[in-house]
């Protein structure tokens, strides 16, 4: 399932700076990325681009999980007391 959602990625280096974006689309998945995190909702982001299926979201959120697998982000590191 993981693999059929990543088909919607896409990466190429003549468009938005070979940058991640939804197949078909200039929307980079770092930006529907952000937005979730920002708290916006999956039908917020539907309404805001309509040009986009459910199934776009999901497939930013995969991208997401399998960089997350392969690179690690420094984050502060928090001592338990």
């Amino acid at each position: 399932m993981k693999a059929k959602h990543l088909e919607r990625i896409s990466i190429d280096p003549n468009v938005c700076f070979g940058k991640p974006c939804i197949r078909g689309h200039r929307i980079w998945v770092s930006l529907i990325l952000d937005m979730l995190t920002e708290g916006m909702t999956i039908e917020e982001l539907l309404g805001e681009y309509p040009q986009l299926v459910i199934e776009d979201i999901y497939a930013c959120l995969a991208y997401g999980a399998e960089m997350a697998r392969e690179r690690y982000v420094e984050v502060p590191f928090e001592k338990i007391a």
